[in-house]
């Protein structure tokens, strides 16, 4: 029974993570992406958009970059204590 516990939780945090990936990439860009539009509208232009629209395309892929390399690094010291704590 402990087991099953154990894969419904890596599951559920798996599921966590991919939500947290999706939503740090489309926050950005729907934000900046509205941002354009506004600006369009405003300005009497058509080209704000795109321009927005690459801008939050870039911050959300430094968003999930760096939650990947912080995810993996606290991965990489878990595993490091793992170890110590079994020479012991």
């Amino acid at each position: 029974m402990k087991r099953r516990k154990n894969e419904d939780r890596v599951v559920f945090q798996s599921l966590a993570m991919v939500t947290q990936f999706g939503l740090n990439m489309i926050v950005p860009i729907c934000a900046m992406s509205a941002a354009g539009v506004w600006l369009d509208k405003k300005l009497g232009t058509s080209y704000i958009t795109i321009l927005f629209f690459v801008i939050g395309a870039i911050a959300g892929g430094q968003n999930v970059y760096r939650m990947a390399k912080r995810m993996y690094t606290e991965a990489e010291q878990d595993g490091r204590q793992g170890d110590s704590d079994e020479d012991n």
